[in-house]
């Protein structure tokens, strides 16, 4: 590289959603923008979260100067427990986004080893090569940036998780003159967000959701419970708004909630009245018309509060029949199982439930179409990246760039890894670097690959089948067994017969192979009955063979 040019390498977010994070480098200088993690498909059995691959940086990281969080969600800072312990620099966002940060950080013992420093709304921050205006936008979380990057080759946009609410709640919104001041001189490329691109129109207001809220408080004559992404501080204050309105209390349930609810009255981000909120033994004696349960569960989490209320199974608290429950979120695709067994557990207690399809109770954090056409007319980009989405996310937000009038030639849709050179003549594609993400189980961290996982989903759907003989060390003669121990393979009662025949089998094997030859009895024993369970049972259990010499 020389001094004119600066590189984007996305190392997470586009392809999926989720693992956010993208990195902006020049010849002597490097910023990452986010550091997010994704939460592991059904398939990922036993994986507890997954996190980019960011070797390309570790490997780097002596350019290193910053770390930007663009907002408080885990898909944009939620990998960094990983990673923070293997560099040594400032990580920069808003008060309540590293509110959230510290809190995650000290869970892993972190939070005296890193340097977080708070900027607000408008600020300029030089680092380095680059220098970086900080443009509140509106997401369905308080406190979120876009940001104005300027770098030695031009102007860059990105836009962070952001919508265009004409009629924000708490002034809480997108500030598209700000934005276009600073593109007015040309903005070089946009980077914008794709989540919602195939959404027709406009978001609903946040405000339009207040009034339908206040239309089920109005119509409700029993205990009211809400359940939303815990992160959501402007929800919770019209929560929290509407019980004060019409004469509940709130309590809560489902410790996330606990955590934000107190970092946004810290920093005056929530207020409400102090006994409007009470804990669940102060308010056992309020009738039920007087009463808000506030959870966690919106995506039918399993310990969730409201999880475990629908499986009668929560400490405190039970479902009355008549109570109504409102799921105040989205279905996120992958927990739409989960979420609607809640729904039809809630049902077989007694209680109504009101869901996004059954009623205007959630508003989407992220544009529609309409806002995301906006966002381009309003900078006018020279050249257009679509980000954080899955790929036929960003294809579309790029045929709808070209719509809005930018050149064919000067839009890209990138993929994880795929870096691009910006410098004074135009953008480039640049060498396409390899990258697997890294799978957190446990404390381990990368050590769980391919192989290891079609092991556990062999294991999950065919089962495991121990086959354990004893020889004597001098004869070879056989002391103990065969033995067989199968873990979910079959009801070992039921299919004795077959268990039986395969220890048989086993002993045939075993007088057809010449003594001592332990290895070589093993890969036959583990060939014959892989061989003899799929033709009796169509199964093909993890089989192990163990023989012993004694």
């Amino acid at each position: 590289m020389d001094d004119k040019q600066v590189k984007l390498i996305p190392l997470g977010g586009l392809g999926e959603i989720g693992l956010n994070c993208l990195v902006l480098e020049t010849q002597d200088s490097m910023v990452m923008i986010d550091c997010g993690l994704m939460f592991p498909d059904d398939y990922l059995f036993g994986i507890d979260v997954v996190i980019p691959s960011l070797n390309y940086v570790l490997e780097r990281k002596e350019k290193l100067n910053a770390i930007i969080i663009t907002h408080g969600h885990e898909d944009h800072l939620g990998a960094l427990p990983w990673f923070l312990p293997y560099v040594d620099v400032p990580v920069y966002g808003s008060s309540f986004t590293l509110k959230m940060l510290e809190n995650k950080l000290s869970e892993f013992n972190l939070i005296d080893y890193v340097y977080l420093r708070p900027v607000k709304k408008y600020e300029r921050l030089k680092i380095k090569d680059f220098s970086f205006t900080f443009f509140p936008v509106c997401h369905s979380i308080i406190e979120g940036f876009a940001l104005g990057i300027e770098t030695p080759v031009g102007k860059i946009l990105h836009t962070g998780d952001f919508k265009i609410d004409l009629n924000p709640t708490n002034n809480q919104f997108t500030d598209l003159d700000a934005i276009k001041k600073f593109s007015d001189s040309g903005l070089k490329l946009l980077l914008s967000d794709s989540t919602n691109v195939e959404r027709e129109g406009r978001a609903l207001s946040e405000k339009e959701i207040y009034q339908s809220l206040e239309n089920i408080f109005v119509q409700a004559s029993g205990r009211i419970l809400v359940t939303l992404f815990s992160s959501h501080i402007q929800r919770i204050q019209e929560v929290f708004d509407l019980a004060e309105e019409f004469d509940r209390k709130v309590v809560v349930s489902g410790k996330s909630l606990f955590v934000n609810i107190d970092l946004a009255r810290e920093l005056g981000f929530l207020k409400f009245k102090e006994d409007t909120y009470l804990s669940i033994e102060d308010a056992k004696d309020l009738p039920a018309n007087k009463v808000v349960l506030l959870l966690t569960g919106s995506q039918g989490e399993p310990l969730s509060a409201l999880a475990r209320l629908a499986r009668q199974e929560h400490r405190q608290l039970e479902i009355l029949p008549g109570d109504l429950v409102i799921m105040s979120s989205r279905f996120i695709p992958g927990n739409t199982r989960a979420i609607t067994r809640v729904i039809n557990d809630l049902y077989r207690l007694g209680a109504e439930v009101i869901y996004e399809k059954v009623g205007a109770i959630h508003a989407s954090g992220h544009a529609h179409k309409e806002e995301l056409k906006e966002m381009i007319y309003t900078v006018c980009p020279e050249y257009f990246i679509p980000i954080h989405g899955e790929y036929r996310h960003l294809v579309k937000h790029a045929q709808l760039a070209v719509e809005c009038g930018i050149d064919k030639d000067k839009v890209f849709v990138l993929e994880d890894g795929q870096s691009v050179i910006l410098d004074p003549l135009g953008l480039k594609l640049e060498e396409r670097i390899n990258l697997e993400p890294v799978y957190v189980d446990g404390k381990g961290v990368g050590d769980v690959g391919h192989s290891v996982l079609r092991d556990r989903q062999i294991l999950a759907g065919e089962g495991l089948v121990i086959c354990l003989l004893i020889l004597e060390r001098e004869t070879g003669e056989l002391l103990y067994g065969p033995e067989i121990i199968s873990k979910g393979f079959v009801f070992e009662q039921q299919f004795s017969h077959i268990l039986e025949d395969a220890k048989c089998i086993i002993l045939d094997v075993y007088e057809n192979t010449p003594p001592f030859e332990t290895k070589k009895l093993e890969d036959k024993i583990r060939s014959v009955l892989r061989k003899f369970f799929r033709r009796i049972l169509g199964r093909d259990p993890v089989t192990i063979p163990i023989v012993l010499s004694l």
